[in-house]
């Protein structure tokens, strides 16, 4: 069991490097790992999609709020789009909880490799849209937040990967768009790990130390590592090669993700 410790704090700590080097990593890399390691502790099968995902977002609140928290210093957040953005990330979190816990775990699994293979795809050919539209108004901010806010909750992220395109689509100066997207991380993982908790709250067979959809041991042990490396992922950014470096992430999330559907076609 002292191994699953250890490989919960190495967890936390890879994403916090990648976070820091690359802005990504979140529920690409934990959710895979975690799937494996809940495996190896002998979580029933039709608990382990849901108990990776709740984990991962209620492991993505306190790093999600040192980046907030970062980038407010830096007075890089446009807070009146965060402000029409919430209401509809909130419901599309939330509600996206309930939807995951209905679906079964295969189907989990492959809808979350689907999406991190077309993320790893967009990043492999570095796609980015081009600033061609104005931003939509609050109705239509709302809108897309309750899309946001679905496909993360459906997959652990805190947002990035969709939101900062959809802003700089929307002609929004790139380290804006980053900062504000930070901003509306805070929410998706709050009402992501909230509606996890409420949707596995009672089940049976899962561990002792969890609260319902959440693992308590692997969000304390992931959780610190994570916000400490990030600044170390931070500095080395400046002296490696990240272009490179992003390539070879896509490939490893690709990997991850089908060895995620593996996993639970095999276990």
């Amino acid at each position: 069991m002292e191994l699953i410790w250890l490989a919960y704090v190495a967890l936390g700590g890879l994403v916090g490097i990648m976070a820091g080097l690359l802005g990504i990593g979140g529920g690409g890399i934990m959710v895979p790992v975690l799937t494996a390691l809940f495996v190896m502790q002998g979580v029933p099968h039709e608990h382990l999609a849901h108990l990776a995902l709740g984990t991962a977002m209620a492991a993505i609140i306190p790093a999600s709020t040192a980046s907030l928290l970062s980038h407010r210093r830096h007075g890089a957040v446009r807070w009146e789009i965060v402000r029409y953005l919430t209401p509809g990330i909130l419901v599309g979190t939330f509600l996206a909880t309930f939807i995951a816990a209905l679906l079964p775990t295969r189907g989990l699994a492959i809808f979350f490799a689907c999406f991190m293979i077309l993320m790893s795809l967009q990043m492999l050919a570095n796609l980015k849209p081009k600033p061609t539209r104005n931003l939509p108004g609050p109705v239509g901010l709302g809108g897309v937040g309750l899309g946001i806010g679905g496909i993360s909750a459906l997959v652990a992220i805190g947002g990035g990967s969709l939101t900062v395109p959809f802003l700089t689509w929307c002609n929004v100066k790139l380290p804006m768009a980053i900062g504000t997207s930070a901003a509306v991380g805070l929410p998706i993982a709050l009402a992501g790990a909230l509606g996890y908790v409420l949707n596995g709250w009672g089940s049976p067979g899962l561990p002792g130390a969890a609260l319902g959809f959440v693992y308590l041991p692997a969000l304390l042990l992931m959780a610190p590592f994570s916000i400490l490396l990030a600044p170390v992922g931070a500095k080395l950014a400046h002296r490696l090669p990240v272009a490179m470096l992003k390539r070879i992430f896509a490939v490893m999330l690709m990997g991850l993700a089908l060895q995620m559907v593996y996993t639970v076609f095999t276990a």
